[in-house]
């Protein structure tokens, strides 16, 4: 199954609760262009997710780092990192994305010594998982196993899936990676979900780059440098790509017309709305509005 469209609070965490029935844990089978963006937009949650790519190629950004993950590699991104995806060559990307409560990794005596400070550490937003390395190829390899276990859901699956989440993490520590901890790097991770934060609440009102540099207590131009590292873009640019996400959702409910929709999620004019949708979706309003209906 594919979540084809997630739904995130104004901090930009995602509010899917990843589990199967009994476990903490969730394996879907995504294609990138199936979501309702046509990407995985930008967001973030306290789970650690693994990524097997086993079609095309994802262009992953895990904060302010961008990384592209070719079919039969891997990606782990770290718990509370933001991140997305796109399939920008078309090249048809699925992969499977198996998300974990930091909690189930290990056991509970455990989990100090070999989870939290994997959690924490500021060197490890990300990890590249090339099938040469022998630790990242077992951990592509267990991916694989627990969707099929997830999938069969053969007697006792979970017990397997528990073995299996194990040696994940065992490979990954294996790895050997120097782990640093500095806080500066914590504070840049902090600011930018604030401004994103301050974003999400005030998109439908008249924004100023003031604004948004102010919820982040930095300077505009540090604001700007802020955003074009993240998402290679501008501030006020990045209020218009959140603005046209929300009217996807309000175009698809009948009650809207598309003026209503360019007022609520804060455009002050239609022709500039169906302007940027036209640019940002590759069709305009009216033409989405009677897809999707």
């Amino acid at each position: 199954m594919q979540i084809t469209d997630f739904s995130v609070d104004q901090n930009l965490k995602e509010l899917t609760e990843h589990r199967t029935v009994v476990l903490p844990v969730a394996c879907y089978v995504t294609t990138i262009s199936e979501n309702i963006n046509g990407y995985i937009p930008l967001h973030w949650h306290d789970e650690l997710q693994f990524i097997h790519v086993v079609k095309g190629t994802a262009n992953f950004q895990i904060n302010e780092e961008p990384v592209a993950i070719r079919e039969g590699e891997g990606l782990f991104i770290n718990s509370g990192c933001l991140h997305m995806a796109k399939d920008e060559n078309s090249t048809g990307c699925v992969y499977i994305c198996l998300n974990v409560s930091p909690n189930f990794v290990v056991s509970h005596e455990l989990f100090t010594t070999f989870v939290s400070p994997y959690i924490q550490a500021t060197n490890l937003q990300y990890l590249h998982l090339v099938p040469k390395d022998a630790w990242a190829s077992n951990i592509l390899e267990s991916i694989r196993t627990i969707e099929q276990y997830i999938h069969q859901s053969q007697p006792f699956y979970e017990i397997e899936v528990s073995i299996e989440l194990t040696s994940i993490w065992k490979n990954l520590v294996k790895n050997g990676i120097q782990l640093e901890f500095k806080e500066r790097e914590t504070l840049k991770n902090q600011r930018m979900k604030r401004m994103l934060n301050w974003i999400h609440q005030h998109y439908a009102e008249k924004i100023l780059l003031e604004d948004i540099a102010l919820a982040g207590q930095l300077s505009r131009s540090e604001c700007c440098r802020y955003f074009k590292r993240y998402l290679n873009k501008s501030p006020l640019n990045y209020v218009t790509d959140y603005r046209i996400q929300k009217s996807q959702i309000l175009l698809q409910q009948p009650q809207y017309s598309v003026t209503d929709v360019a007022y609520q999620v804060g455009f002050n004019s239609t022709s500039y709305f169906i302007e940027k949708f036209r640019k940002a979706m590759n069709m305009t309003p009216f033409e989405y509005k009677k897809y999707r209906n």
